[in-house]
């Protein structure tokens, strides 16, 4: 049996014109596991994610990324993803057929409650927020990641949304695939329950735990929590 794929964050520092934003990151995310990043505003999550994924205009001035132990830090974003995603070929061996590909597509649409009538539009042609999010998590379902980053996949949506995505989220979430689910809020968490919780602020993760830190954040609010870590004259980085 193989070894679950691990994607590790080491002594991430990384900058934007000149201006540090992370300031020593470090996290390891394992296959099967669901690690939620939440952090006020300016707190830097939403740069990790980009830089863990590659995204242009970010400086890594220390630290390295690791997937499955290479270091991916200077690897272009599509060549990231090729790394994370199990390919048909691979396991297969052998090319998918198109009607293999719409048996596997059909199967995921029932797993996730998506209809026939989501997937024969154009790509997002029309889509409410709430529908453009569902039709992520089902690509996701599709392509089959050994590990995803979903950064602040709550934004925007409605109560009957956000139980929607949240749901499809939770349906995929299994030994096969690790998550980083980047969030402000504590509410996309009563649908998907976190092993670990982290808590970024001015740049660096403060504090890690399990669900119950979630909840903690919920109840406190990031300022008590600030406040506690004697950090309140810290300065947020940038979402």
């Amino acid at each position: 049996m193989s070894e679950p794929a691990t994607l590790e964050v080491r002594g991430l520092r990384v900058s934007v014109e000149g201006k540090e934003i992370l300031k020593g990151i470090d996290l390891v995310v394992r296959q099967g596991e669901v690690h939620a990043l939440m952090g006020p505003n300016g707190s830097g999550k939403s740069t990790l994610a980009n830089v863990i994924m590659g995204r242009p205009g970010y400086e890594v001035t220390d630290g390295r990324i690791l997937f499955k132990g290479e270091d991916i830090t200077g690897l272009a974003p599509d060549e990231r993803a090729r790394r994370g995603r199990t390919a048909y070929k691979a396991v297969k061996g052998e090319e998918i057929s198109a009607l293999a590909f719409r048996k596997h597509l059909k199967e995921k649409m029932a797993l996730l409650g998506v209809d026939d009538a989501m997937v024969n539009r154009y790509v997002n042609q029309g889509f409410s927020g709430g529908e453009k999010k569902r039709n992520e998590i089902l690509q996701l379902a599709v392509l089959e990641p050994e590990i995803a980053i979903l950064d602040e996949t709550d934004s925007g949506l409605d109560i009957d949304s956000l139980r929607q995505v949240a749901t499809g989220i939770a349906q995929l979430i299994g030994p096969n695939l690790g998550v980083l689910l980047v969030t402000h809020y504590q509410r996309i968490l009563n649908y998907i329950t976190p092993d670990h919780v982290h808590v970024m602020m001015g740049g660096r993760i403060v504090m890690s735990g399990g669900k119950e830190l979630a909840q903690e954040l919920e109840q406190k609010g990031y300022e008590d929590i600030r406040r506690e870590l004697g950090l309140e004259e810290q300065v947020g980085a940038t979402t």
